[in-house]
């Protein structure tokens, strides 16, 4: 891989890490950190309705999944950039060939070439 072209996909890394981390501070700070009563807005003393509890519990267990999902992700692009620094970045771990250089531009923190992940996905 030619230099430039490393130096392209370190950069798609770093910026895919910060969005992520800013998605979750975003998603942490919205939902997950806050008690039922004051996401809902409601400051009375009085109890909740059971449906209303309902959407609550559902709407932070939905936030709950994304943030799972992005902590996911996270960890791959962090994978990524220790293999970058460590090598071997770009190349597939299941088969060792390169990886193709569109399937980097468009998940640049890609384990596998497109023909392994295609036989994983089978399994």
């Amino acid at each position: 891989m030619r230099k430039k072209d490393k130096e392209k996909f370190r950069r798609l890394l770093e910026k895919a890490r910060e969005s992520l981390l800013s998605e979750i501070e975003h998603l942490e700070g919205d939902s997950l950190n806050k008690s039922q009563r004051d996401a809902s807005g409601d400051l009375s003393g009085y109890s909740f309705h059971m449906a209303d509890m309902g959407t609550d519990n559902f709407d932070r267990e939905f936030t709950l999944d994304l943030a799972t999902s992005e902590q996911k992700l996270l960890y791959e692009v962090d994978e990524a950039l220790r293999r970058f620094k460590k090598g071997p970045f770009g190349l597939c771990e299941q088969c060792g060939k390169a990886v193709n250089r569109k399937r980097l531009e468009a998940v640049p923190y890609a384990r596998l070439c497109i023909k392994c992940k295609e036989e994983m996905e089978k399994k």
